[in-house]
């Protein structure tokens, strides 16, 4: 209790200053021991002995304990001067209100197994004795503060200030009471009335005390852990409908709960076995038929148990009237009935019958036997019932409805003439005369001008007689609660405070306070346990949940679960109300305008693109991958196609695609109808010695025939021959030594140096040459005839003889001879180039130096024109060639 009393204290102590803070601030400083000495006893003790630092520690540990017992003090007063019940902070009020409540109402739920379900009615108003500005009195309109007298109705339970209850009951009591608006002032003891409910009290029950709810105590005391204006003691306050029982919750605001006792009771028609139930629905029906004997004597009562008298009998029977002349079908529940019929039976007078309707019992005696009175009634006659009683002949004497006058007509039957005397009449307001008729009313037209009792209009009644009623017009000015007008008739002074109260609700209408007309607007709405029952504003069917409150929900967190287009779910949170910035909504009027804050409207925002992995192949099936749903289509995946294509030897180049199948069964490696058209020349390999390419593009299976004529030079390279290609690769080695030939003589030479006698063939000459030839000596002198290969076997020589050796002798000498001259004539030819030279260094002779030495340099087109030609002529005579095999 004390750690609540100082967190209270610490909450409140904050904002502004309270009653208790002066005390609490005097009692400190009253308290406190000097601090500068104390330090200065440290000091000197730390530079003392050893038995001064003893002392010092002594001194120091009474000031710790003096600040302790100054803090604990200033506390508990600052504590002491709580008295309003809406300064607790929220957090601490509701820990310590739940706290208040469960001990309010420990003993009653002691009784009913912790079943507090009818308590809710208490339970609120004992909500309102805590809330800030709840209890609030309709009489000041201000707040009822916890050490403040009270007084609370026994009707509607609500609670005023005791100062104003008690200035209203004599208020009440003097307006009642005045001698203007009633004539027996002081003869009555007139009741006032409660403000809120209009229960009506006595005026000896006048407050002049101020007790706790229950009203044991008297003057009960400030308690912080209790309900306001309670003592905390058992209410034991008589339930009402009364049963015996006392309430067994502390003292309490507002009605006592329903009795928790349990009792055994039998249910209402006693047929059910008594059975033990709550005292406060005792009563009980045990839903079988009631069976009671109706009040017709006939018939039961068919209805389930039920409480008090039963119903009339439904049923219809004949019932025959009173007189029992006439029979009809009628409600047993009305056995009764008289039917139109005049009764006819004769009296006992034997002369006259009875005119009575239908009716029970005897007619009784002639009305017209006994003493008949005149019409007078100053005579009396003892005549048969047959005759008429006569007039007596005196005068009538009868007073007239003026009540002054009598009848001066002699003894007659019928009424009295109205009074026709005239007299002097005086009108009601006293202020004129005239003489009329007795029978007749005076009033003049004189119209009263005196004030009536609410002081501000005037009575304007014709010929008043000078007491006015009240003021019949109604006040209608307008309260102090601004939302009401004064229903009362026009009175004098203030209006009393607006009878009406107004219900604080939260949002959702399930917590209510009430509050006097005109406090709504400064009360701060109930604090809802309820969750919130707004509908979504969102596209989900319901919200997350949070309690009750004013203004827009908070935003929507749960996850949006929107069906995609895609067909998932959108797992992001609720987007319906996403904030955007608003940008360019405004313009500025000039530089002079400060920027604006920017704006944010609440929208819808779509959903974001689905990002679940769906696992897609590519356009050309070379992988699968996992792509986000929204972008899940296919794809290329920037490889080459693949495919083989129609030509059976290529594969599609393209970058990855999409490849239609023309049906089922095709091949998946097989390329469609998108796929790149094979342009490549054939490539296969040509049959042995087939120098020419395919004809054909690209294609399938084995190349045709080549048909070309092929120019190829013979065994001996001289003759150029046209052979048909496939010939040439398809014959054996016989035949193509045949077709390769010429069919002229070989022009290979031997080695002989003799040419070859076979015809053109391949690989190399036959060495047996037949070819006659001349064999010389080493001379040349001699010669003879003999066959080449002999020659070249050395089977034959032929020597010199003496004048071939004589001969050579000679030849050598001449060629000596030669040889030195040859010598002599360089020698004769290097000086003259030596004289040469020495001349072009003297600069002599240069025009025909340069002459004899320019040399013309031959052209490029003369150097390579043999070499450029040749091979130009020579592509061109294959051009013409195979178009010529082509197009035939």
């Amino acid at each position: 209790m004390e750690a609540a009393w100082r967190q209270g204290g610490r909450g409140r102590g904050r904002g502004r200053a309270r009653p208790g803070d002066g005390l609490a601030a005097r009692a400190g400083a009253a308290a406190r021991p000097p601090a500068p000495r104390a330090r200065g006893s440290a000091r000197a003790a730390a530079a003392g002995t050893i038995g001064e630092g003893a002392s010092e520690l002594s001194s120091l540990k009474k000031f710790d304990e003096i600040k302790k017992a100054n803090q604990a003090a200033a506390k508990k007063l600052i504590g002491d001067q709580l008295s309003s019940s809406s300064e607790d902070d929220d957090e601490d009020a509701e820990v310590k209100q739940g706290k208040i409540l469960d001990k309010t109402f420990n003993i009653y739920t002691s009784q009913t197994d912790g079943d507090a379900s009818e308590l809710e009615r208490t339970r609120q108003y004992m909500n309102e004795a805590f809330q800030s500005g709840a209890m609030t009195c309709l009489i000041c309109i201000a707040s009822v503060k916890r050490n403040q007298a009270v007084w609370s109705c026994c009707g509607c339970f609500c609670i005023f200030h005791l100062v104003c209850i008690q200035k209203w009951a004599k208020d009440s009591l003097f307006l009642v009471s005045s001698p203007l608006t009633d004539d027996d002032f002081g003869k009555k003891d007139y009741p006032w009335p409660c403000p809120k409910c209009r229960f009506e009290y006595k005026r000896s029950e006048t407050p002049s005390r101020y007790y706790c709810y229950c009203g044991k105590v008297e003057n009960p005391t400030v308690d912080p852990w209790l309900v306001p204006h309670s003592c905390g003691q058992i209410c034991e306050r008589e339930f009402k409908p009364s049963c015996g029982h006392k309430c067994l919750l502390l003292c309490h605001p507002g009605p006592c709960p329903p009795c928790p006792k349990m009792v055994t009771t039998t249910c209402h028609c006693k047929k059910a076995k008594p059975v033990p139930r709550r005292c406060s629905a005792k009563e009980w029906s045990c839903r079988l038929p009631c069976g009671r004997t109706l009040l017709c004597g006939q018939h039961t009562c068919e209805n389930s148990c039920h409480a008090g008298d039963c119903q009339p009998c439904p049923r219809v029977s004949k019932q025959r009237c009173i007189c029992g002349r006439q029979t009809a079908e009628r409600l047993c529940a009305s056995p009764q009935w008289q039917c139109d019929q005049v009764c006819r039976k004769r009296l006992p007078c034997g002369n006259h019958t009875c005119e009575q309707v239908c009716h029970a019992g005897p007619c009784g005696d002639c009305p017209r036997s006994g003493k008949r009175s005149c019409p007078c009634g100053k005579t009396k006659f003892t005549l048969p019932c047959t005759e008429d009683v006569p007039t007596c002949g005196d005068s009538c004497d009868k007073v007239l409805e003026c009540g002054i006058h009598k009848c001066s007509q002699r003894c007659h039957r019928g009424p009295c003439e109205i009074c026709r005397q005239e007299v002097e009449k005086q009108c009601r307001c006293g202020k004129h005369t005239k003489r009329m008729p007795c029978h007749k009313p005076y009033l003049c037209e004189t119209k009263c001008t005196k004030i009536r009792d609410c002081q501000k209009h005037q009575c304007r009644r014709k010929c008043c007689s000078g007491n006015c009623p009240p003021c019949d017009q109604v006040c209608g000015r307008t309260l102090g609660c601004r939302n009401h007008k004064c229903p009362s008739g026009c009175h004098r002074g203030s209006c009393n405070p607006c009878p009406e109260s107004v219900d604080v609700k939260c949002n959702c209408g399930k917590t209510v306070i009430k509050v006097p007309c005109g406090r709504e607007r400064t009360i701060r709405p109930p604090k809802c346990k309820q969750l919130c029952s707004r509908p979504p504003t969102c596209h989900h069917s319901t919200q997350e949940k949070h309690y009750c409150h004013f203004g827009r929900c908070p935003p929507c967190r749960q996850p949006c679960q929107k069906t995609l287009t895609c067909g998932h779910m959108c797992p992001v949170s609720c987007h319906d109300e996403a904030l955007v910035r608003q940008t360019g909504s405004h313009q500025s009027a000039g530089p002079w305008e400060q920027p604006s804050e920017p704006a944010f409207i609440q929208t819808a925002l779509p959903c974001p693109p689905c990002e679940v992995p769906i696992p897609v192949e590519c356009l050309g099936q070379h992988e699968v991958s996992p792509l986000p749903c929204h972008s899940a289509n296919p794809y290329s995946c920037k490889r080459y196609c693949g495919r083989l294509l129609d030509c059976q030897n290529h594969t599609c180049m393209k970058e990855c695609h999409r490849v239609t199948k023309l049906n089922s069964s095709a091949d998946a490696k097989k390329a469609g109808p998108e796929c790149s058209q094979c342009e490549e020349e054939c490539t296969k390999p040509r049959p042995s010695g087939c120098p020419h390419r395919c004809v054909l593009p690209c294609h399938p299976g084995d190349c045709p025939s080549c048909l070309q004529m092929l120019k190829i030079k013979c065994h001996c390279k001289l003759s150029v021959l046209y052979v048909e290609c496939l010939k040439l690769t398809c014959a054996d080695l016989k035949e193509k030594e045949r077709l390769i030939s010429c069919k002229n003589q070989c022009p290979k030479e031997l080695p002989c140096g003799h040419r070859c006698k076979e015809i053109c063939h391949s690989g190399s000459c036959p060495l047996n040459c037949s070819q006659k030839v001349k064999l010389r000596c080493l001379c040349k002198r001699l010669k003879k005839e003999i066959q080449c290969s002999k020659i070249q076997e050395g089977q034959v020589s032929l020597e010199c003889d003496a004048l071939c050796k004589e001969m050579k002798r000679k030849a050598s000498e001449i060629k000596e001879a030669e040889a030195k001259a040859a010598i002599e004539e360089e020698k004769r030819r290097q000086q003259a180039e030596l004289e040469a030279f020495e001349n072009r260094l003297k600069g002599r002779r240069k025009n025909k130096r340069r002459k004899d030495e320019v040399e013309v340099e031959p052209s490029l087109w003369q150097k390579y024109k043999n070499l450029i030609m040749l091979p130009v002529f020579g592509v061109a005579v294959v051009m013409v060639a195979w178009l010529m095999v082509y197009n035939g």
